[in-house]
């Protein structure tokens, strides 16, 4: 089995956190709510052949597969998996819903060496817009969708009985933050929400299994990215030139440290006075991050 390869492990009573070494571009995690013959699974993977070894890890645990699946945003490294998983009712904010449709199959463009294994589209058939209560046996899981953050169909997935939280990418562990489609102002609000939850345990959407902790690096990434963009803005830089004279700095250490582009393109256009979520050309961002990467950043799927 590959180093990368994912495991599904117990993080709480009947809760399964399935991460994916080494949480990279593209190698994200999901979780699996699992009581008696009722079961609930949150995102699956990127490609065909990942999403089949989470498929037979969950066959493990429960002895039929999950009527309900839980999308924690549109894109495709969390969903491309889904139809794998065709019993499964598919449930996401509704902005995440017209993400998926719209986002269609474009992940796989920007790594066309990677062996995604023909996946497919499939839609989101229940949606919700605030918030709403899903259950797995005894097991109670709410969906809070905490606004724009990582991108403006945010999902997380609270038990508050194990204080177990899924927050799909509005937290990262070990790997660097990214929010050009969604918001850092509102990624800082959403982490507040979330701390106010009081989890114990914290899955995030790539890295490994943590605590509160975890809200805490990835907000101070985020309050680095405002005060970048005010000293860029001040001294007369665009995001671009911001990003090659400050580099990652302390952040230096965290996986794909070239997202400090797109994130400052978010940051700047919120200090000028941008709303959270407004579109910005996202195909010209990760072109710019890739000629500051010196390359394209690898996909780890």
């Amino acid at each position: 089995m590959s180093a990368r390869a994912g495991r599904l492990t117990e993080i709480a009573d009947r809760v399964h956190a399935h991460v994916q070494p080494d949480g990279g571009w593209c190698l994200s995690n999901a979780g699996l709510l699992a009581d008696g013959h009722d079961a609930v699974l949150v995102d699956t993977a990127a490609t065909r052949a990942r999403a089949l070894r989470l498929r037979r890890a969950v066959l493990r645990i429960v002895p039929r597969p999950p009527r309900l699946l839980v999308a924690t945003h549109f894109h495709g490294d969390h969903t491309f998996g889904n139809c794998v998983f065709p019993e499964a009712v598919v449930v996401a904010h509704e902005q995440a819903r017209q993400d998926i449709h719209t986002a269609g199959l474009h992940l796989t463009g920007l790594w066309p060496d990677v062996c995604w294994g023909d996946p497919e589209v499939v839609m989101p058939q229940l949606t919700y817009r605030d918030r709403t209560t899903v259950h797995a046996g005894t097991l109670r899981a709410e969906l809070l969708h905490p606004g724009p953050a990582h991108t403006t169909g945010d999902t997380v997935v609270w038990l508050p009985e194990q204080r177990v939280l899924f927050t799909g990418d509005l937290v990262m562990n070990g790997v660097t933050p990214f929010c050009p489609m969604g918001s850092v102002a509102g990624s800082l609000a959403a982490l507040r929400t979330l701390r106010a939850l009081g989890a114990r345990t914290v899955v995030p959407g790539h890295g490994p299994v943590g605590g509160p902790e975890l809200l805490d690096a990835n907000e101070g990434y985020l309050l680095r990215l405002q005060r970048l963009a005010a000293d860029g803005l001040a001294a007369g830089l665009g995001p671009l030139e911001t990003a090659r004279e400050a580099g990652p700095g302390p952040y230096a250490g965290l996986l794909d440290s070239e997202r400090l582009v797109p994130n400052l393109h978010r940051a700047f256009h919120e200090a000028l006075g941008g709303r959270p979520g407004d579109p910005l050309d996202i195909p010209a961002l990760f072109e710019e991050m890739t000629r500051y990467h010196g390359g394209l950043p690898v996909c780890r799927a």
